[in-house]
């Protein structure tokens, strides 16, 4: 009778334990993968979840970490390093180790333009850095999930990071592939690849009218190449590239 009683409370703690745990998963934050996939846009495309868009209760910008973090760690936070990798014949402001970037030449992909830059107050925002997948749209299909350090990363990941003409990203605002894509139609495919991208390396969704929107896109360029992942730390920035 001893023995039974012994068998039965250790059945208890581990049924016991075995729920808790199964509730954990359930609830557990889970870190994104380390790279986003390679070969066809299309390809990856059709492997990203399918779901509806989810409430944005709880969004705010510092979910996904401080504004433009330096999270390779060169030095430079990631606007200045956008800059540099984006734009032509940059000057630096001395003493930063060719880090704040003054002036530069942006062949603007979403309008097809060439802006000259200038760093100052009333000029600076000529050229914006863009979140390819905007923190709002992520956060409504899929980075609710994702741990604190994963959404830092999305937030300041070079994948997801575009220097480009400031008033045309903001007529983008957090819309998606449904409902807003470059007005300069030579660099639609390269957009979306790029949105496929980001969303397969951080296991985000698609909504059903996203996932047309885009496969419409790429069946006009069969073969689309997902972009290159190139977030090695020390990488990103280049003076004067």
């Amino acid at each position: 009778m001893h023995g039974a009683r012994i068998l039965i409370a250790v059945l208890l703690v581990l049924l016991t334990a075995s729920g808790c745990a199964a509730v954990a998963d359930r609830y557990t934050p889970w870190a994104a993968p380390a790279a986003a996939p390679v070969g066809s846009a299309a390809d990856a495309l059709e492997k990203l979840p399918v779901k509806g868009r989810a409430p944005k209760t709880g969004y705010a910008r510092d979910q996904f970490g401080p504004s433009w973090s330096d999270v390779d760690r060169n030095g430079c936070d990631q606007r200045n390093d956008v800059l540099a990798r984006d734009m032509t014949g940059e000057t630096f402001k001395p003493g930063t180790h060719d880090c704040v970037v003054l002036t530069g030449t942006l062949a603007d992909p979403y309008t097809g333009t060439t802006i000259a830059f200038t760093r100052g107050q009333g000029t600076s925002d000529d050229v914006q850095i863009d979140h390819v997948v905007a923190l709002s749209d992520a956060w409504q299909k899929g980075a609710q999930q994702l741990d604190a350090d994963a959404r830092k990363r999305l937030g300041n990941d070079p994948l997801n990071l575009l220097a480009v003409d400031g008033p045309t990203n903001n007529r983008k605002g957090d819309g998606d592939a449904a409902t807003w894509l470059p007005p300069n139609r030579a660099y639609r495919c390269d957009y979306v690849a790029r949105q496929v991208a980001v969303k397969a390396k951080y296991g985000l969704w698609v909504t059903q009218a996203e996932h047309d929107a885009i496969a419409g896109i790429l069946a006009g360029c069969p073969g689309e190449p997902i972009p290159v992942d190139d977030t090695v730390p020390g990488t990103v920035h280049s003076s004067g590239a």
